[in-house]
């Protein structure tokens, strides 16, 4: 992966799960340029292990309706938050990661504009460490 050192599946294994919400394609985009296995959130599904959540936000500055009902269920293995926006909407631009923070009192782990860039994967990857090595 140009621009990241460091192979996260063999340095801390594969512990912390990566889900992610997706409307538009942006979220799974960004999650392809990711050097681990991510799942996609479904109805119903039920987790029993730890996981850092990655969403978009939809309107102004709102939680995607699938996204909050699957927290409602498994909010308690939740360790952290990345969010898409478009920065176009300003004060809205990942507003979804601020809301889900302050719910659930989880760190924001990154914020990217759309699918994000090689650096957004980069930030995303160095803070996921550290949420997995704390």
């Amino acid at each position: 992966m140009p621009g990241f050192s460091i192979n996260y599946n063999e340095n801390f294994g594969d512990r912390m799960v990566i889900l992610y919400d997706s409307l538009t394609g942006n979220v799974a985009r960004f999650v392809k340029k990711l050097p681990l296995e991510t799942r996609k959130i479904t109805e119903g599904l039920v987790m029993e292990e730890a996981f850092v959540l990655i969403t978009f936000t939809t309107g102004l500055g709102k939680v995607p309706d699938t996204t909050a009902s699957f927290l409602e269920v498994n909010h308690k293995h939740l360790k952290g938050v990345a969010s898409s926006g478009n920065k176009n909407f300003g004060v809205y631009y990942a507003v979804a990661a601020d809301e889900i923070c302050e719910t659930y009192h989880v760190p924001i782990v990154s914020k990217f504009e759309l699918s994000g860039t090689q650096a957004d994967v980069n930030l995303f990857m160095e803070r996921l460490i550290e949420i997995e090595t704390h």
